[in-house]
């Protein structure tokens, strides 16, 4: 079986991915790209697979004008096609765990009983145990990771995008009606095509070289 993506090709779109930070207001996404993407983050894995996360897909121009000065009047947010506001569930509940059993009871066709002890783990470990006092900030470790697959899969569509933790949080949730939800964001993707003007699409990427930062144990 041939691979679907091949060595080259992956490296050749990481390389060329970098933090966008002038978008081309003028070009958006296609809805098939896009429809690609929103599957992707759906896709992305988490711990216990719980997917304790909502990401809100912001295309209308005067919510994303309503975000700029709360971003430090980063003009991404406004010129890229998509923004991305990646939430987490707060606080996380017992009746969250339950909706993922439910769900896996539903997709794989299994007896309710089966997940019992699957589900006090869970329980044990993210409601009653040490885990619960920083469970917001594990919550927030999961939509990270999210944010990684986002970004790559975007790449490999040559669809740019600008990760930013450089925004205000409490005033994102109480723009978009988020804490009343109770969701709270943790971290934004902007998603578009970048301008033919930014400096940053031709500065060389600075990494470490890879015998500084990964380690064999053969």
């Amino acid at each position: 079986m041939s691979r679907p993506v091949e060595n080259d090709l992956l490296l050749q779109q990481l390389r060329w991915r970098y933090a966008v930070k002038r978008f081309d207001a003028t070009k958006k996404i296609a809805p098939a790209d896009w429809a690609t993407l929103e599957e992707a983050l759906v896709l992305s894995p988490s711990s216990y697979g719980i997917q304790l996360w909502k990401f809100v897909v912001i295309i209308d121009p005067a919510t994303k004008e309503k975000l700029v000065p709360l971003s430090f009047n980063q003009q991404q947010v406004v010129d890229g096609s998509h923004v991305v506001v990646f939430c987490i569930k707060k606080p996380l509940k017992t009746e969250d765990i339950d909706a993922h059993i439910a769900r896996c009871v539903e997709v794989r066709g299994v007896a309710p009983e089966s997940l019992v002890r699957y589900r006090d783990v869970m329980v044990r470990d993210l409601i009653d145990g040490a885990r619960s006092w920083r469970i917001n900030e594990w919550a927030a470790n999961q939509v990270f990771i999210a944010l990684g697959n986002f970004m790559t899969a975007a790449a490999l569509l040559a669809i740019d995008t600008c990760p930013m933790e450089g925004f205000e949080p409490v005033k994102y949730d109480k723009e978009l009606g988020l804490a009343r939800r109770g969701l709270a964001a943790a971290v934004v993707c902007v998603a578009g095509y970048r301008a033919s003007d930014d400096k940053y699409a031709t500065t060389k990427k600075v990494r470490f070289a890879i015998e500084q930062v990964v380690e064999r144990i053969e």
